[in-house]
């Protein structure tokens, strides 16, 4: 009965930790979306990252429908322009 329990309590382990890589792995890929992977690396790290500057740059967060297929058949100058259908008071 003991050895049931253990093997029991091993196997509901062993899900609970496939379950947590698989929930880093979608966390890791929305990370990576959003930032640089060197960035990314280090502040998960806990390590500081320090300022670039580029020389043109452009950062948007949104919920634009159907944003995602537009964006993976564009490259950046052409999914720019998108700022320009908001408000001011958004993009000032």
């Amino acid at each position: 009965m003991l050895e049931q329990y253990a093997s029991t309590l091993e196997g509901e382990v062993e899900d609970r930790t496939r379950q947590l890589a698989e929930e880093q792995k979608k966390s890791d890929i929305l990370l990576y979306r959003m930032l640089p992977r060197q960035v990314a690396e280090k502040l998960k790290l806990g390590q500081s990252v320090e300022p670039e500057t580029f020389e043109s740059v452009t950062v948007f967060f949104s919920d634009v429908v159907s944003f995602t297929t537009l964006a993976a058949k564009c490259n950046p100058m052409q999914t720019n322009p998108i700022g320009a259908y908001h408000p001011p008071a958004i993009f000032p």
